[in-house]
């Protein structure tokens, strides 16, 4: 059997949290070969991000060539894309996928820098969601993504929807930021709605959930499973990557991407194929 692969499209992060660093570590953990293709260089730490510097676009498109025609994925997924040069040539290259694409649209960092340029947002809108096998926005994205206030799962649910008729075909959107429970939504291809519960962890590490979150549902989408299940495993393993969080840094530190998959040690996940 070919080894499961998985690729992310996204910024690097020298403190190791989040970005392509999280993506590879969790592909890793979930039995998944990674790749990855750069797409903004940051300089940063779990206290603040210091700059942002882009990889020019026709950059990333032969590196999204070097790879597609020697490994190509069975699954990928994209982070931050940094500008609409970036945004338009990913999306143009996604036209030709025969894989999923999972969009993380990824607009500001944990510490409140801005990873995506303002303009870009439209481009993020109009031609990269509809190439989207998902899109996996929080409520701040969802919120701008969708036009409207989303406070509650009601909210929620109608962010989906509008997400939905902008082309993606299914949405996650993840309540984290909501009080009480941490309650995500996914809204499937075939209008149903699933809800996934977890603990509320009351902690400031919590870098790069997002980037690991989307990572966890791309490795499972690169074995074949499928979507309602992956979302489900991914979930299983954030929760437990932020309970058991190292404590690393002096600001919002890493989750533990060592954390168990799905309850199960990696060679039993490797058992299941």
């Amino acid at each position: 059997m070919r080894k499961a692969v998985a690729l992310t499209i996204a910024g690097s992060d020298p403190s190791g949290g989040a970005g392509i660093q999280a993506d590879l570590k969790t592909f890793h953990q979930f039995g998944v070969y990674g790749e990855a293709v750069i797409t903004l260089l940051t300089v940063q730490n779990t206290v603040t991000v210091e700059a942002v510097r882009l990889v020019e676009d026709r950059f990333v498109v032969q590196q999204l060539e070097a790879v597609l025609r020697d490994v190509p994925p069975m699954a990928a997924k994209t982070g931050a894309l940094g500008d609409t040069g970036i945004i338009e040539a990913v999306a143009g290259a996604a036209e030709h996928f025969r894989f999923p694409l999972v969009v993380d649209p990824v607009m500001i960092s944990k510490h409140g820098a801005p990873l995506i340029a303002e303009e870009a947002r439209g481009a993020l809108a109009k031609r990269l969601m509809p190439r989207a096998f998902l899109v996996t926005p929080n409520l701040h994205e969802a919120a701008t993504l969708a036009g409207m206030a989303v406070e509650d799962l009601e909210g929620m649910k109608e962010a989906a929807r509008r997400l939905r008729g902008m082309g993606a075909r299914a949405v996650l959107v993840k309540g984290g930021h909501l009080a009480g429970t941490a309650v995500d939504l996914l809204y499937t291809a075939d209008g149903v709605f699933y809800e996934y519960e977890a603990e509320r962890i009351e902690t400031g590490h919590t870098h790069g959930t997002g980037c690991t979150y989307s990572a966890a549902i791309t490795a499972c989408l690169a074995r074949g499973v499928g979507l309602v299940e992956a979302v489900g495993a991914a979930k299983r393993y954030i929760t437990e990557a932020i309970r058991t969080n190292p404590g690393l840094g002096n600001g919002s530190g890493p989750v533990n991407h060592h954390a168990g998959v799905g309850g199960m040690a990696t060679d039993e996940w490797d058992e299941r194929g």
